[in-house]
């Protein structure tokens, strides 16, 4: 059951405790994330419907947010790995996100990452669970994360690294797998930029029912499901002539078998590394 209500917004707080940006290894790194992906506002129409949260998944997040009783989940979308029985405040940018919000879901602010309508400390943790990447200034927002978190970070992104081994990225469809390594927000960078850090694999079952891209790993025909891939901001933002050509090839190799005889076996594994990151940083 959701206990308590959202902090009163107070955003003069919002600017201060400047020397805590101190705690974030900022240092030459690249921190914009600026992204050509569409606006969710658009991009967003019928999330809901296939991305649902995977119950496997939020039993990892869960286990890393610890004792935290308040929680603000940053870039929430629709409302997937919420806590239900933690007091947990979430803030969207996208009306149209907002809006497919369940019934009985945390109450939301429509805010951004980069400035974030909280005094200080207001939270024991804060998690934004893949969406960084879409944060227009990757520093201001951990700055502001910070800012009015107490105990814990989590925020769950890719390591393309593993990614290059996935046959999706690799064989069909290489344009998503350069989205992620021009992208500063991997887990790797993450896990650098934050002080006492450390990035935890998360498996991904083979029967999510969170369907982003690398979920797909042992279900080729879904990649032709419009329903499910338009959601996908990977997907929206390679070219139309990529997507159709990755089908095409993807298509004549499951007709021919070509492509059970090189990944058949993923069908029958339960799980996989599919660069899949949960990096935690704790904060005192």
């Amino acid at each position: 059951m959701r206990q308590g209500s959202a902090p009163t917004p107070c955003f003069a707080a919002a600017k201060a405790s400047e020397g805590r940006s101190a705690e974030l290894r900022l240092g030459s790194h690249r921190v914009s994330s600026v992204t050509e992906a569409p606006a969710y506002d658009q991009l967003g129409r019928g999330y809901g419907d296939v991305r649902r949260p995977d119950p496997r998944i939020a039993a990892r997040i869960e286990a890393a947010l610890g004792d935290a009783r308040t929680v603000l989940n940053v870039g929430a979308g629709t409302g997937s790995y919420e806590p239900v029985d933690r007091d947990v405040t979430a803030v969207e940018p996208s009306a149209e996100m907002i809006a497919q919000r369940p019934q009985g879901a945390a109450p939301v602010i429509q805010a951004s990452a980069e400035d974030l309508p909280f005094p200080d400390d207001s939270f024991d943790a804060a998690m934004a669970v893949l969406t960084v990447h879409h944060w227009a200034d990757l520093g201001a927002g951990l700055r502001e994360v910070r800012r009015v978190t107490r105990q814990r970070i989590l925020i769950v992104a890719f390591d393309p690294g593993a990614l290059a081994n996935l046959w999706i990225t690799r064989d069909y469809f290489p344009g998503m797998l350069e989205l992620k390594r021009q992208s500063p927000v991997t887990s790797t960078e993450l896990a650098t930029m934050l002080s006492t850090a450390r990035s935890i694999p998360i498996p991904v079952p083979r029967d999510c029912t969170d369907h982003f891209f690398a979920a797909l790993w042992a279900r080729p025909e879904m990649l032709f499901d419009d329903a499910v891939v338009r959601p996908m901001w990977v997907w929206q933002s390679i070219s139309e002539t990529a997507r159709r050509e990755g089908r095409r090839r993807l298509a004549a190799d499951l007709k021919s078998g070509a492509w059970d005889e090189s990944y058949g076996y993923l069908r029958e594994k339960q799980d996989l590394d599919v660069g899949l990151r949960l990096v935690v940083s704790e904060l005192g």
